[in-house]
């Protein structure tokens, strides 16, 4: 299917691994123009690197903590220097996992920070220039945890809760300007995140990782873990041409682990 976006471009956020890349190279497979970030210079440029030979599109890095004010002002610049971006998808690595008792006030700013408040961030920054245009896609990388909260996930269904709530009615307000956002709900995909919490989960358990690992795949309807290059796919549609009446709606991708006829 042509996406109808070629030659369009987009920041993604932490995209030098797992799902980032994934959507980072499916947007590019589509023939988009790419500004990736990510907190880790060499691992970013290795991404880049990849998807410069595979799909020939520009790609410009920016490296550096997409929480810091500094570092959105550098991908602004670098944007802005490209005529702006069409398309923005939002991503930061999760909080870690623990128990209610674990949490203090910081812990909780941190995850706002990283998970609710940068993308809102972001979206600011960005939305304008979309409208202006009359054209844009916004993409968040949120959580499963959204719809079915994970117990020992607090400080993730805290922050990404209140990103969907803001995604709510934001979305509705620039909807009429040809501009969408939504939220992709990814369940366990096989990334560095699912390893670290297969790692918590056989700690816990007092069983290896591979053993936590299969135990959590048996509880998942497709009885295995999903893919950064399928969730790069349905990320990419979500950013197409073909998704313009799409508005403000969470998308689960999780092998049908939420249970739930909404």
């Amino acid at each position: 299917m042509d996406l109808g976006i070629s030659g369009k471009r987009a920041i993604v956020t932490a995209s030098s691994k797992g799902l980032g890349l994934g959507c980072a190279r499916a947007l590019a497979e589509a023939g988009v123009h790419l500004v990736m970030n990510a907190r880790g210079g060499d691992a970013l440029e290795e991404a880049a690197k990849a998807i410069r030979a595979d799909f020939g599109v520009e790609v410009t890095t920016v490296a550096g903590d997409i929480t810091e004010e500094a570092q959105r002002d550098e991908i602004m610049q670098a944007i802005r220097a490209q005529g702006g971006a069409d398309i923005l998808v939002t991503n930061a690595g999760g909080p870690p996992p623990g128990m209610w008792t674990d949490w203090e006030r910081d812990d909780f700013i941190k995850a706002l920070d990283a998970n609710m408040l940068t993308p809102i961030a972001l979206m600011k920054a960005h939305l304008p220039g979309m409208m202006d245009k009359g054209w844009g896609r916004v993409v968040n990388i949120t959580s499963m945890s959204v719809k079915a909260p994970n117990p020992v996930l607090g400080l993730s269904n805290s922050a990404r809760t209140g990103l969907t709530g803001y995604v709510a009615g934001t979305s509705r307000q620039v909807a009429p300007h040809g501009v969408t956002i939504n939220n992709l709900l990814p369940g366990i995909h096989a990334t560095d995140r699912a390893v670290s919490l297969d790692q918590g989960a056989a700690k816990a358990q007092g069983v290896t990782p591979d053993e936590a690992k299969t135990q959590r795949a048996a509880g998942i309807p497709a009885r295995r873990y999903g893919t950064a290059e399928e969730f790069g796919q349905t990320c990419a549609f979500m950013c197409s041409v073909h998704a313009g009446y799409m508005v403000g709606q969470n998308i689960l991708l999780d092998g049908g682990a939420v249970t739930s006829t909404m």
